[in-house]
C-alpha cells in the first residue's frame, strides 16, 4: 500500500526537478500532499470494500433452511424457567422466519403417556394414552399473526378434538397488542403460564382450581384481550384486559357460540416482574359475569392473586381465588375459596435432570353454594421429576387426597412421561 504511493510522490519530484527548478515550490509540495492523502483514503475506503464483501456470506434461497443445533447440556436437561415464554419464543421465531413471505405456518408438538393407580374403590386403572397437543403459529403480516392450538383426548369410547385456543393478534407495540379469539383467562398465573402441554409443566397434573374441564375458575375465554407492558421502570407491570361471553350453559365451558345472556363478561389482570429480582412475578386479577342457570341467575365476582418464583432453584408458585356468586332473585351471596401452594427445587447433580417438588392444594365450597357442585379437596403431592433430555421427561407422584369430610382420604401413585416436538 506505501510503495506506491512513494512511487508517485518520487515521479512527481523528479517532475518537477526535471523541469529546471532546484527545489519545489510551497504550491507544488502543498498539492502532492494532498494528492497523496487523498490516493492514500481511496486505496483504505478500496480494501473495506473488499473485506466487507468477502465476509457476506452468498445469499440463501428460498428452500434452504438453517441445520438444527442439538442443544447443550444445560439446556437439554433444564425445562422451561417460565411456560409462558413458550409461547413467546414460538412467535418470534415465526416472526423471523417469515420475514419474507406471508403467511408461513409452524407447528410445535406435545404428547404423554400416563399410569395411575389408587385404593379408592370403583375407580380404574392403568396406563392411558393421555393427550395430544398442537401449537400452529403463523405471522400474517409484520404486526399480525395467528396462534391456534388443538388437542386431541383419549376417551373410553374415542378420542375427543377440541379447538383450545384460536387467536388472531395485532402487534402496534409493546404497550398495546389486541387479540380476538378463544384464549386461556388470564385469571391468576397458572392458566396463562401453562398450557395443556404436559411437558411445560414440572407435575404431572394441574392444579385442581385450574384443572381443564373443571368449573371453579373459567379457564377459557372467548371474546377480545388487551395486553402489553405498562411503562414503570424496574418494576416491570404489565396488564391485561378482556371482555368475552364468560361462561356457557355448562359453566366448565365458554360461550363458544354465543352468550347464554345479554350481559358480557371481562376480566382484568396486572402484574409485576421486576427487574432485579429475575424470576419473580406478583399478580392480581379480576374477573366479572352474569351466570344463567337452570336456577336462575347469578352475579359472578372472581377476586384472585398469586406470587411465584421460577428460576428452580428453588421454585415456588402459589395462587390464592375467591368465588363469590349473588343471586338476582334473592339476594343470597356464597363464596368459595382455593389455593395452592407448590415447591420444587433443580438438583445440581445429575446434570440438573432431577427436580423433586411438593404441592399442597385446598378447595372449598359452601353447602348453601348454588352454581358449583361440592368441590372440597384437601390434597398433598410429593413428586420427581426426571429430565430424560432437552425434550422429554419422566415424571412420578404420590398423592393423597381428601374430598368431603365424610369421604376416606384416597392414596395414589402416578407416573407419566411427557415430551414435546
Amino acid at each position: 500500500m506505501k510503495r506506491p504511493l512513494l512511487v508517485f510522490g518520487t515521479l512527481l519530484f523528479g517532475a518537477s526537478t526535471a523541469c529546471g527548478q532546484s527545489a519545489p515550490s510551497s504550491d507544488q509540495t502543498e498539492q502532492v500532499r494532498m494528492l497523496l492523502e487523498r490516493i492514500e483514503k481511496l486505496e483504505r475506503r478500496v480494501t473495506e470494500l473488499e473485506s466487507k464483501q468477502a465476509a457476506t456470506p452468498p445469499p440463501l434461497s428460498a428452500a434452504t433452511t438453517a441445520p438444527v443445533q442439538p442443544p447443550s447440556t444445560q439446556e437439554s436437561t433444564a425445562p422451561p424457567v417460565q411456560a409462558h415464554q413458550h409461547d413467546v419464543q414460538e412467535r418470534q421465531a415465526a416472526v423471523q422466519q417469515m420475514e419474507t413471505h406471508f403467511p408461513s405456518l409452524q407447528v410445535r408438538g406435545f404428547g404423554d403417556v400416563d399410569f395411575s393407580a389408587t385404593d379408592q374403590k370403583g375407580t380404574t386403572s392403568g396406563f392411558n394414552l393421555g393427550q395430544l397437543d398442537l401449537h400452529l403459529a403463523s405471522a400474517l403480516s409484520r404486526k399480525v399473526s395467528y396462534f391456534g392450538e388443538l388437542t386431541f383426548n383419549a376417551q373410553p369410547t374415542g378420542y375427543t378434538v377440541e379447538v383450545e385456543r384460536s387467536i388472531v393478534r395485532y402487534d402496534y407495540n409493546d404497550y398495546f397488542k389486541l387479540s380476538f379469539g378463544r384464549y386461556h383467562t388470564p385469571i391468576g398465573y397458572w392458566n396463562t403460564a401453562f398450557h395443556h402441554g404436559a411437558w411445560l409443566q414440572t407435575t404431572i397434573g394441574r392444579p385442581e382450581m385450574v384443572r381443564i374441564g373443571g368449573t371453579f375458575i373459567p379457564v377459557h375465554f372467548v371474546g377480545f384481550l388487551v395486553e402489553g407492558n405498562i411503562p414503570s421502570g424496574g418494576a416491570g407491570l404489565s396488564y391485561n384486559f378482556g371482555v368475552g361471553n364468560g361462561r356457557g350453559t355448562t359453566i366448565s365451558r365458554p360461550g363458544d357460540a354465543g352468550d347464554d345472556n345479554d350481559n358480557r363478561a371481562w376480566v382484568a389482570n396486572i402484574y409485576s416482574r421486576p427487574k432485579r429480582l429475575y424470576g419473580l412475578q406478583l399478580g392480581a386479577s379480576l374477573y366479572r359475569d352474569k351466570i344463567t342457570t337452570a336456577g336462575g341467575d347469578f352475579r359472578e365476582w372472581i377476586t384472585a392473586a398469586h406470587v411465584v418464583w421460577t428460576r428452580e432453584t428453588p421454585e415456588f408458585l402459589a395462587e390464592f381465588a375467591n368465588v363469590n356468586h349473588r343471586a338476582v332473585l334473592t339476594g343470597l351471596t356464597t363464596n368459595s375459596q382455593a389455593f395452592y401452594v407448590q415447591a420444587g427445587y433443580r438438583l445440581p447433580w445429575f446434570e440438573r435432570t432431577v427436580k423433586p417438588y411438593y404441592r399442597f392444594e385446598y378447595t372449598h365450597t359452601p353447602l348453601s353454594e348454588p352454581v358449583f357442585t361440592n368441590q372440597d379437596l384437601v390434597e398433598s403431592i410429593v413428586g420427581l421429576r426426571y429430565d430424560i433430555s432437552g425434550y422429554a421427561a419422566f415424571k412420578t407422584e404420590y398423592r393423597n387426597a381428601k374430598r368431603q369430610a365424610a369421604d376416606p382420604r384416597v392414596n395414589g401413585l402416578f407416573i407419566q412421561t411427557d415430551f414435546t416436538f
